[in-house]
């Protein structure tokens, strides 16, 4: 997508709603960076977001602008969608181990739609936890009943951070 469709598609956006639409980044805080980096690098097919220009290192880039080094993080932090379409996500170190369920998860659609069938859906989506299981994940529960017409899967990250699968 290139500058101008993204101010169009903002501008068009601000004139239909009131409402300048907002580029955001997605914050998941974490004991181990660098686990849970690459971990949804491959999970979403991300890829490693490199250090603004002018530094070798993000440990660099933060040293520039001021951040004590005790609240720097020497790794792999923060990844981007290479074709720059969805949220850049960032994870940060934070000294407390995750506690209570999330109050926010991704959702992995890898079912294909519902223009496809139940089992064929279903398939895709177990597929694709089999996948992220041996990426680091565990499952967590299956979402599905007699007569719905949905499948899914509760999944957790390496560091307990649940997802679904559908």
């Amino acid at each position: 997508m290139t500058a101008d469709a993204t101010t169009a598609d903002a501008t068009t956006a601000a004139a239909t709603t009131g409402v300048l639409r907002r580029q955001f980044q997605l914050t998941i805080d974490c004991a181990d960076p660098d686990l849970l980096a690459h971990f949804w690098m491959a999970a979403l097919g991300y890829v490693a977001q490199p250090p603004p220009e002018g530094h070798a290192t993000w440990w660099d880039f933060w040293r520039s602008i001021g951040v004590p080094d005790d609240e720097n993080y020497d790794g792999l932090d923060s990844i981007v969608d290479p074709e720059g379409r969805s949220p850049r996500i960032w994870f940060q170190q934070v000294p407390e181990r995750k506690s209570v369920k999330n109050r926010l998860h991704l959702d992995i659609h890898a079912s294909g739609g519902r223009a496809n069938p139940l089992d064929v859906r279903r398939e895709r989506v177990i597929a694709e936890a089999d996948r992220l299981v041996r990426l680091g994940a565990s499952q967590v529960r299956e979402l599905s009943g007699d007569g719905v017409d949905h499948f899914g899967i509760t999944m957790a990250d390496p560091e307990g951070n649940e997802f679904c699968i559908n």
